[in-house]
């Protein structure tokens, strides 16, 4: 009962919904976004298109963009066959790498003594140059696709384990008090508070990480294949053939294009309440 000397209470307006964007803003935000590389690609393709038409670089040295259309639609299926043996063979050792890191960084972050025991063992195998190792991975697991899904993984792993351990060591200490005073179990912890403050630079490491992976996969078919787009780009350096060379490279970028987008897509929908998401590209915000 309220009495004279109170004043009653007022009711707390109900919060605002946030406003959703609609099609148009979003398409005009995806435009916006996209016009200057778009221009920026552009004109590359008409600097590459004058020099070649002008005879000022040797068409063995660099093809004209019709020679590589022209290859490129004269040699589609045989093309996109390969391109689908790199693509498998880059998402095996991709996601290999991802389960293979964030299980390293988990036992990084939780023990010391793994620490002073795999951090050393992790960096020694990083700094190893990839291809010259490459033929003796080969030698020992054959032609098949192991030998490239293995360089994958070798490749792509350390960005997963650092990214991984930093995410996992950034968390606050008072978050993790908490639960455990309330009697939260270790693996209760870890799935609620410390693995989803790891998730941006979690994110962040396996980025990076699928873009190596097509560098780990490519460079294991240039030592031993008979397919791949590694092994394109080798029998059309056998050959000089440009056009072909070209083609072989461009398709590598968009399996690489494709999958860093792919990431980053998830990313989005895994942390879409992290300040590094507000600033996002119009690709990935809803």
């Amino acid at each position: 009962m309220v009495t004279s000397n109170e004043a009653p209470a007022r009711a707390r307006p109900a919060p605002e919904p946030a406003p959703r964007v609609t099609f148009g803003a979003r398409a005009v935000r995806l435009l916006d976004a996209l016009w200057r590389p778009a221009l920026l690609l552009g004109l590359i393709f008409v600097a590459w298109w004058v020099v070649t038409a002008a005879g000022w670089v040797a068409p063995y040295l660099v093809p004209a963009p019709d020679a590589v259309w022209d290859r490129v639609t004269q040699d589609w299926s045989s093309l996109m066959y390969h391109s689908y043996v790199t693509l498998y063979e880059t998402v095996i050792g991709f996601l290999l790498a991802s389960v293979l890191g964030l299980a390293t960084a988990v036992a990084i972050a939780y023990s010391r003594t793994l620490e002073r025991t795999l951090y050393p063992i992790v960096l020694f195998a990083q700094v190893i140059p990839k291809i010259a190792i490459a033929p003796l991975i080969v030698v020992w697991f054959g032609n098949d696709l192991a030998p490239k899904i293995i360089l994958a993984v070798l490749i792509a792993f350390f960005p997963v384990v650092v990214s991984g351990v930093a995410g996992l060591r950034s968390t606050d200490p008072e978050l993790l008090e908490l639960p455990a005073t309330m009697g939260a179990s270790r693996w209760q912890t870890f799935r609620k508070i410390r693995f989803p403050n790891a998730l941006p630079h979690l994110m962040a490491g396996e980025k990076v990480a699928v873009t190596l992976a097509v560098v780990g996969a490519v460079v294991g078919e240039f030592v031993g294949a008979s397919e791949g787009l590694g092994y394109q780009l080798m029998i059309a350096n056998g050959n000089l053939d440009a056009p072909l060379l070209f083609a072989a490279l461009i398709l590598m970028s968009l399996i690489g294009i494709l999958l860093f987008v792919i990431v980053e897509v998830l990313e989005a929908l895994l942390i879409p309440w992290h300040a590094s998401r507000r600033s996002a590209t119009p690709l990935t915000t809803s």
